[in-house]
């Protein structure tokens, strides 16, 4: 067996999105589609390997953020199983709910970011519970449910190494400094914790994020995450609760986190591959409605 990272070139910046190319005694399972608008650089990264679209029989997609998932539709309108979530398999299905809720975010920026989205045949979508096994090319993976930064969110184990999509943070190649991707709407920073909990017992060998690439110091990253997460959300409370308005909050968010990436030995050019794959304006939305949610789920308990 044999994993390949394959670079999407995502916004023409190196390091920011992969896929994972598993090479298996049966033949071959893509892990992570990417968007729309890297799928000609996907191909093209097949190519590299002597293969087409249709040599690839399986998909498997950590959740379905578009940066993660947003092609899926595609291959399995091209005849490719792909598994999922439970909770994200019927949003490939039936996307229109879920490129709403992101040009919410997105806005006019939608397609020369994301490409487009189609819709996935019911019949080759797979959901995949907690614990379950699946075999592709040859090879078993095992899922975890890893929740945190979106409920619908799988870790997959295949022998002592985990692809862990979003679950263990966004970290750049050469670089030790590990940024919090935490969106909306699902952000939660306690079933976050729980996630690390597991990830940690799991004792992974190497892990395999999709921002990006191979990490064998995997106790490290974990533990910065685990880090960022407390720190980045008191960092939002606090501001909100003196008062600051959502844009100076970004301004604010995003100086922080260049200053502590840039203290790490950081290039000033590489915070532009943290920025593409991991939105910071997008982290304080996040970050600020799991606040109000607390908030108002506490008025609710005194009322």
């Amino acid at each position: 067996m044999q994993i390949h990272t394959l670079d999407l070139n995502f916004q023409n910046l190196s390091h920011a999105i992969a896929a994972y190319l598993i090479e298996g005694p049966e033949g071959y399972l893509l892990i992570e589609t990417g968007p729309m608008s890297t799928l000609p650089a996907l191909q093209s990264r097949l190519a590299e390997h002597g293969l087409s679209p249709g040599d690839i029989g399986d998909v498997v997609v950590t959740h379905i953020h578009l940066d993660h998932a947003g092609a899926a539709g595609w291959w399995a309108q091209h005849g490719a199983r792909v598994y999922v979530h439970p909770m994200g398999a019927p949003h490939l299905i039936e996307p229109e709910r879920l490129w709403q809720s992101a040009t919410r975010i997105y806005g006019e920026a939608m397609e020369s970011l994301w490409g487009s989205i189609l819709p996935a045949p019911a019949e080759q979508v797979i959901p995949v519970r907690d614990g379950q096994q699946i075999t592709a090319a040859g090879v078993t993976l095992r899922a975890i449910d890893t929740p945190g930064h979106a409920g619908h969110h799988h870790t997959y184990r295949l022998g002592d190494i985990g692809f862990t999509g979003d679950a263990a943070g966004v970290r750049v190649p050469g670089s030790d400094w590990v940024s919090l991707p935490a969106p909306p709407p699902e952000f939660n920073r306690e079933l976050w914790w729980k996630t690390l909990d597991r990830l940690e017992a799991e004792k992974f060998a190497a892990i395999y994020p999709t921002h990006y690439g191979r990490v064998e110091d995997v106790a490290y990253q974990l533990g910065e995450i685990r880090g960022m997460i407390e720190d980045a959300s008191t960092f939002v409370r606090a501001r909100m609760e003196g008062g600051m308005e959502r844009d100076d909050l970004v301004n604010a968010y995003v100086g922080w986190n260049r200053e502590r990436a840039l203290s790490r030995g950081m290039a000033a050019d590489d915070f532009a591959r943290y920025e593409a794959a991991n939105p910071l304006f997008m982290s304080v939305d996040g970050l600020m409605r799991y606040w109000r949610k607390r908030a108002e789920a506490e008025a609710r308990r005194s009322a």
